[in-house]
């Protein structure tokens, strides 16, 4: 089975010859070697270039090791390069592995007829903050772990089914094409202690990686939950007896964002249009990665599907925050009372903003109004949406909110 990778392909092409190093960024296992030397490449096969105008260089190849040496593999690209003046489109995997790839990169920016992709696999190529590396002369093309549409778009059946067990197991190619249950667990597990957590701790030369590693825990314990480094110290202190200072945790959580694990949303004030730095909001790139670090027992529904209403609209281009309404009412007495109701995901995306609320299951009437309610309060023309898992049409309440359920929402909707 082969997953298309559709709008990474489409940003590849779309940045083909700007003459910029195209740095192929994501987490471990998310395909990002096979989307350039399989899918790239047959595309560009396709579209009229000679395979022999196509430089593959895998430097994890004990074959080509002799490439990780800047002054050979660069003498080789220019010798076979200068052939002709046609474009030639160089892709160098696992380019950590060379010597002063920086310097080398830059240099074949040089060369005219050079089009340049890299990946790699190292605690240096799952930083969020690579590009700068290239001084400037980068552009970061990201792999997501895969969606429900992507996924549902190749192997069919039952969707259903299909959202279950992504629920559960997320979206990591090789454990999408896993069959067995307890295998994927396992694997899962060895990705988070062998792969995700040693980088980090490589990366960074933490001391502690038991203070890390249960950090970790505690924030898959807490998805979607608003929190701050103050009260996960005070977690640490209650349940595990530990003091680590709020400014250390505040450290490990920038180390597990700039890995591309978890990412971080902040609370908007919608009518009063500013940001409330904290507390925030926590979400897993990989639901089956944050199952693992609970050991398969915290799966709760309502916080899961949130997760991948975010992770969709996040993979779709849009930046989101945790929104916040106002509402003021009176009581028995006169008295002002302020209440203060939040919104799921405030989107936005050049000029296009959306509000999204993600309703697990809205079981009556009064459900649903208390879902519609901080919506109802906004008071412009953007478009406002209830995602929802119980199995309905899509419908329109009176006051234009749109209610849809969240597979529709996954493969339709966006």
């Amino acid at each position: 089975m082969r997953f298309k990778r559709q709008e990474c392909i489409e940003k590849l092409i779309a940045y083909k010859h700007n003459h910029l190093v195209k740095v192929i960024t994501g987490l471990r296992r998310v395909g990002k070697s096979y989307l350039l030397l399989n899918i790239y490449k047959d595309y560009l096969i396709k579209s009229g270039v000679h395979a022999n105008h196509i430089i593959s260089i895998q430097l994890d190849d004990f074959a080509q090791k002799k490439y990780r040496n800047p002054e050979t593999i660069y003498n080789y690209v220019k010798e076979l390069t200068s052939v002709d003046d046609e474009m030639y489109y160089v892709i160098i995997d696992e380019v950590q592995m060379l010597d002063g790839f920086v310097d080398v990169l830059n240099g074949f920016l040089h060369i005219n007829n050079v089009d340049l992709y890299v990946t790699g696999s190292n605690a240096k190529f799952l930083s969020s903050d690579i590009v700068t590396e290239f001084r400037g002369r980068g552009v970061q093309i990201h792999v997501n772990p895969l969606s429900l549409k992507e996924i549902f778009s190749e192997t069919g059946g039952d969707i259903q089914a299909l959202w279950r067990d992504y629920m559960i197991y997320g979206g990591i190619p090789i454990i999408v094409l896993e069959n067995d249950n307890a295998i994927k667990a396992e694997l899962l597990q060895n990705l988070i202690k062998e792969t995700y957590l040693t980088d980090i701790v490589n990366r960074n030369n933490v001391k502690n990686d038991a203070e890390l590693e249960e950090l970790f825990r505690i924030l898959a314990s807490n998805i979607a939950a608003l929190t701050n480094p103050t009260k996960l110290s005070n977690t640490f202190k209650s349940e595990k007896h530990v003091d680590i200072h709020s400014t250390t945790i505040k450290t490990y959580i920038d180390y597990f964002i700039d890995a591309f694990l978890i990412n971080k949303s902040i609370r908007f004030d919608i009518k009063g249009k500013k940001y409330i730095d904290t507390p925030c909001k926590y979400y897993f790139a990989d639901l089956g990665l944050r199952n693992s670090l609970v050991d398969f027992r915290q799966i709760e529904p309502t916080h899961i599907m949130e997760n991948i209403v975010y992770n969709h609209l996040l993979q779709q281009g849009y930046k989101i925050d945790v929104g916040i309404m106002e509402r003021y009412s009176k009581d028995v007495n006169g008295k002002t009372i302020r209440t203060q109701l939040e919104v799921d995901f405030v989107c936005n995306k050049g000029g296009d903003r959306i509000y999204v609320q993600s309703a697990y299951s809205i079981s009556d009437k009064e459900k649903l109004e208390q879902e519609a309610r901080s919506l109802s309060l906004i008071d412009d023309s953007f478009r406002k949406i209830i995602v929802t898992n119980d199995n309905i049409p899509s419908y329109y309440l009176n006051n234009g909110i749109f209610v849809i359920n969240v597979c529709d929402f996954l493969l339709k909707l966006i």
